[in-house]
């Protein structure tokens, strides 16, 4: 791999939550290259906590130098456990996302506070495994994932993250978080103030508990497709202080 300059940015890595993937940082990927940050947008295999945040954990491991490490969704769960092992990750930003703490899951942190409509809103279906067990995934239905997920994004746009849109594992959703790393990181909080996946209240408790610096944005849960400014600002902002 080539050797850094001093004077580069860090790299900035994405982690795509449930129900999305990478293609959901598009608007915030352009915006971030043209401030001359190098971007990485992880494909995350939301089979698991442990073993999705080991696999983030490999990419990290193939970025030379410093990084700011940052999860929308479930993957803020991801990034707060992969971090743990990747002493170049100088910063933390969780987008519209879970932050748990040791022993959370991100079913748990959901229903704590009220507001979120999507448990009405999934289509489960019967999986195997990487283990060989039985398990569940879970999708959001067509019909409902515009309004459901991304109510502020052009409904032709929505509709097509509605096709495209990854499943997650019952077994991701329940499975308990490792000792968290914003505990000795800095972090950053992009608040959709609009979301109806995880309530604006558990998104603002979790920021707070974390001593995040918090950004509240108007948005839907799909914030980085329907305000990617706003979400590169914050990026932006977190590695400028890291640097």
């Amino acid at each position: 791999m080539t050797s850094r300059s001093p004077s580069r940015k860090p790299t900035v890595v994405l982690v795509h939550g449930a129900f999305a993937d990478s293609t959901s940082w598009n608007g915030v990927v352009r915006t971030l290259r043209h401030e001359g940050h190098p971007v990485v947008a992880a494909a995350n295999p939301l089979r698991g906590l442990r073993s999705d945040a080991a696999y983030v954990g490999e990419v990290l491991a193939g970025v030379d130098g410093p990084v700011v490490l940052v999860g929308h969704s479930y993957g803020g769960s991801v990034v707060t456990a992969a971090a743990r092992a990747a002493d170049h990750v100088q910063a933390l930003v969780y987008v519209a996302a879970f932050i748990p703490d040791m022993g959370e899951s991100a079913l748990d942190l959901a229903a704590r506070f009220p507001g979120s409509s999507l448990g009405e809103a999934l289509h489960p279906m019967p999986v195997t495994l990487p283990d060989g067990s039985p398990g569940v995934d879970f999708t959001i239905e067509q019909d409902l994932f515009p309004h459901q997920f991304a109510a502020d994004v052009p409904e032709d746009v929505a509709r097509l993250m509605a096709v495209t849109q990854r499943p997650v594992t019952g077994a991701a959703l329940e499975e308990a978080a490792p000792e968290p790393a914003w505990r000795t990181l800095p972090s950053w909080a992009v608040v959709a103030t609009e979301d109806l996946n995880i309530p604006p209240a558990a998104q603002r408790f979790m920021a707070e508990r974390a001593g995040a610096h918090v950004v509240e944005v108007r948005a839907s849960h799909a914030v980085s497709v329907s305000r990617p400014e706003d979400v590169a600002r914050t990026v932006t902002e977190a590695s400028s202080a890291t640097t």
